[in-house]
Formats: C-alpha cells, structure tokens, sequence
C-alpha cells in the first residue's frame, strides 16, 4: 500500500470539479435561475452574480478535490474501481448537499422546492464526479517517486 499520490488527488479532484461545476452551470444557472432571483428579491438581496458565483466556481473545486482525496483515502480499504468512487462521491454529498440541505431547512429562508431541486440535481453530479477522480486516480506513480 502506496501512499496518497497528491499529483494525481488534484488532477482527478479538478476534473472532478469540472463535472460538478458545469451541472451546477446548467441546473443552478440556467434552470433555477429565475427561482433564485425570485428567493434572493424576496431577501431583498441583489441577483446572485460575481463574486457569488466565482465563491461557487472555487468551492465546486474544492469539493472535487476533496472527493478525489476521499477515493484515495478509503481505497486501500474498499479496493480500486467504480464502486468506490462512486461511494466517494455519494459521501461528499451527503455532507455538502444533504447535510447543508437539512441545515438550511429550519431556517426557512428559500424555497423547499429550490433547495430540494438543486440537491436532487446534485446528487448525480457528485456521483459521476466520484467516477471521473476514481478512473484518473493512480497509486503508483506516488510510490516510483519517493
């Protein structure tokens, strides 16, 4: 058992972050975006733009990279492949989508449904984002260089 190949942990985390930034684009940008203009307007707060977004860009990254680590770090465990990706992904996402969703409920400040619709939507994203860090992920190449 090798150690954790930081080299790879990034390339795969920011392909990953690519996934999950371009479902958030579509979903969160383009499909809700006028319920989030509405939530924000309600708020009496300015469209969500700018510096929001680019906070949303950095943290999509950041989530891949996380979930990139995460494959590495229970893959001597549960085995290299798909299911342990997609486990890696599925565990992110309870933490970042679920838990901050239930975290958001009793706050009652956007719409269930908004927030519902855009965890469902993350739900998928996280997976294949967990697949696309597991299948760039390599071991060896952190062993050959120490």
């Amino acid at each position: 058992m090798g150690s954790i190949n930081l080299v790879r942990v990034v390339l795969g985390g920011l392909a990953a972050g690519v996934v999950l930034n371009a479902v958030d684009f579509v979903v969160q940008g383009m499909i809700l975006e006028q319920q989030w203009t509405e939530a924000m307007r309600s708020l009496s707060r300015p469209p969500i733009g700018g510096s929001a977004i680019a906070m949303f860009v950095v943290l999509d990254f950041l989530y891949g990279i996380t979930i990139a680590y995460l494959y590495a770090a229970i893959r001597p465990r549960m085995g290299a492949g798909p299911s342990t990706a997609v486990c890696a992904g599925l565990m992110l996402w309870t933490v970042v989508g679920l838990f901050g969703l239930l975290g958001n409920l009793p706050l009652g400040i956007f719409p269930l449904g908004l927030l519902f619709t855009g965890v469902a939507a993350a739900l998928p994203a996280y997976v294949v984002a967990g697949l696309v860090a597991g299948w760039l992920y390599r071991e060896d190449e952190a062993a050959r260089a120490s």
